[in-house]
């Protein structure tokens, strides 16, 4: 059900009802778009910058890779690479 569908729904139990038809869809879009906006503008200004997501996210990377490190132990350096095996000669043709 769409919203479309939706509103006619309200509008009919509302009728049915005697209360007051609903709001229209995307009445207030708008303005709720704006009040978001200006809260996470809001929220910027008043949040500590150790607490935002980012810093929050960087410091539990670190946190998660200094227990990998402990965990797995130190890390070693890779084997060298096995060497490839040469191509087998090629074989004489005879064109006659």
């Amino acid at each position: 059900m769409d919203a479309t569908q939706q509103y006619m729904l309200d509008a009919y139990r509302a009728a049915q009802t005697g209360a007051g038809a609903p709001p229209l869809p995307a009445a207030g879009t708008v303005r709720t778009a704006r009040e978001i906006h200006q809260w996470h503008r809001f929220q910027a200004v008043v949040t500590d910058p150790a607490d935002r997501l980012p810093g929050r996210a960087r410091r539990a990377a670190r946190a998660v890779a200094a227990f990998l490190a402990g965990y797995l132990g130190p890390r070693r350096p890779l084997p060298p690479p096995a060497p490839t095996p040469a191509a087998p000669p090629p074989t004489p043709t005879t064109d006659h």
